[in-house]
């Protein structure tokens, strides 16, 4: 194969890359990314490191070319975020003059707020600053989404006045936010949720899946999973209340939710209320690697996001590990879910998060449930086209490299 000047390019490149993350690694659920982006970076050559928190525990790194320097700091609110930003006003600008790194990423919360002091150094070392946006702000409330929103705000504005550049999760959080904030487009890079292949192969969980199964008492059952957080405006309550109506025509259907969240006692509260102990089933949540032998579990996944503007332009992981896992999913009709899936017929639309409207498509997943085996591979297929880790990877890299092109 002959590779273009492109391709010799982007192969041979190797930079040096500093993340800076508020993450809790001990803590945190949500960590799969960076952890999965910075691991494929390091594969292709660059040399990574993340600064991060840990509560308590000392982080288990699995791979060990990803440096991880992890500052233990026991999550207490407001107090911790204001240690963590002037501990980071140190260590970052410290850091910046011994390594030398080409680009220093930071997010936008309170690492960015620590980051900012090296801006001076990052100049003085010619280091690219990046702002990396995963999301905007969810479930903003009270007081303290007052403060979360506000300090998105300024982290964007921060970046488009003193940062080199910005990446996003989708091409439609980026028109999104360029509007928003007046941001030329081409300062802005795109990469998006990927998934494991490797991991998540439901080849290598057929027996682990039906021994779970049977564990769980679900062997006869028509299960829908859905793993991940559990908090308001996710469509969790909508969906148990959906299967009150499913358990009517249907009694051997079965959610099944893996993980947790603010909203555990309330979902519990309203299983109990609709006496769906024998068709509602929380579990804890398990170490991500235990993750798709859950889904190898279940006869379809669930992504029930209720139609709001921060999903709206979101790229759900859970729903990029259903569809690796060959499994059709339901999903609300909006935008991100119309992004990955398209018309394809492992996605069935629901009109909206309304309970009625699940519990239809449970049921349309339920009475097509002889073709659900042919219909998941398709997903498959769109995750192995778009979705893996070293494609996102590459993604990224061909946006650093663009920036290093601009330095020269």
């Amino acid at each position: 194969m002959t590779l273009t000047n492109g391709d010799k390019a982007d192969k041979f490149r190797k930079s040096k890359i500093l993340w800076v993350s508020s993450l809790i690694l001990d803590v945190h659920l949500h960590k799969t990314s960076l952890l999965e982006i910075l691991k494929h970076l390091t594969k292709r050559g660059d040399n990574t490191t993340l600064i991060a928190m840990r509560s308590k525990n000392v982080f288990p790194n699995e791979n060990s070319q990803v440096r991880i320097i992890s500052i233990p700091l026991r999550y207490v609110p407001v107090v911790s975020p204001v240690i963590y930003i002037i501990m980071l006003s140190f260590i970052v600008p410290v850091y910046i003059l011994i390594s030398k790194p080409d680009f220093i990423i930071a997010e936008p919360d309170f690492s960015i707020l620590g980051s900012i002091s090296a801006l001076p150094f990052s100049k003085f070392k010619r280091a690219k600053f990046i702002l990396d946006i995963r999301s905007t702000p969810v479930e903003s409330v009270g007081f303290r989404g007052f403060l979360e929103t506000c300090c998105f705000a300024a982290s964007v504005r921060i970046a488009r006045s003193f940062f080199d550049g910005i990446t996003i999760i989708t091409p439609l959080m980026k028109k999104e936010i360029c509007k928003r904030f007046n941001i030329n487009p081409k300062r802005v890079g795109v990469w998006s949720s990927g998934v494991s292949t490797t991991l998540f192969n439901p080849e290598n969980y057929v027996l682990e899946g039906a021994d779970l199964r049977r564990k769980l008492g679900l062997t006869r059952k028509f299960v829908i999973l859905y793993h991940g957080a559990f908090s308001a405006n996710r469509g969790l309550r909508e969906t148990i209340e959906a299967m009150f109506i499913v358990k009517r025509a249907n009694s051997n259907v079965v959610f099944f939710l893996l993980g947790k969240g603010p909203v555990d006692h309330s979902l519990k509260d309203l299983i109990q209320m609709k006496k769906l102990q024998d068709n509602v089933i929380i579990h804890d949540p398990v170490d991500y690697a235990e993750v798709p032998k859950y889904i190898a579990v279940c006869d379809v996944g669930i992504v029930p996001l209720p139609n709001l503007s921060y999903w709206r332009v979101q790229c759900p992981l859970k729903l990029l590990e259903y569809l690796a896992m060959k499994k059709v999913v339901i999903v609300t009709d909006i935008p991100a879910h119309r992004f990955v899936i398209g018309s394809e017929i492992c996605g069935i639309y629901t009109k909206s998060s309304d309970p009625i409207e699940i519990a239809n498509s449970i049921e349309y997943a339920y009475n097509n449930r002889n073709y659900l085996v042919s219909w998941g591979s398709v997903g498959r297929r769109i995750v192995e086209e778009k979705y893996t880790w070293a494609k996102i990877a590459k993604d990224l890299g061909q946006y650093l490299l663009s920036m290093n092109s601009e330095k020269a």
